[in-house]
């Protein structure tokens, strides 16, 4: 499950780059993943997410 948001699902998507000459190559967009801590009081333990930003702004 590398770079994929553990909440939302995001995932890379593919595009293009557009040169000046507007020639086009295959590329990716990765989403902005960020490791982060919660803590699970009712487990009384500590759990690592890799989370998009977008999911990290829905917890908190």
């Amino acid at each position: 499950m590398a770079r994929v948001c553990q909440v939302t699902g995001k995932r890379p998507i593919t595009g293009n780059t557009v040169s000046h000459s507007n020639i086009k190559t295959k590329r990716r967009f990765l989403p902005n993943l960020q490791s982060k801590r919660y803590f699970l009081a009712e487990e009384d333990k500590w759990i690592t997410l890799k989370l998009s930003t977008e999911a990290i702004r829905t917890i908190n």
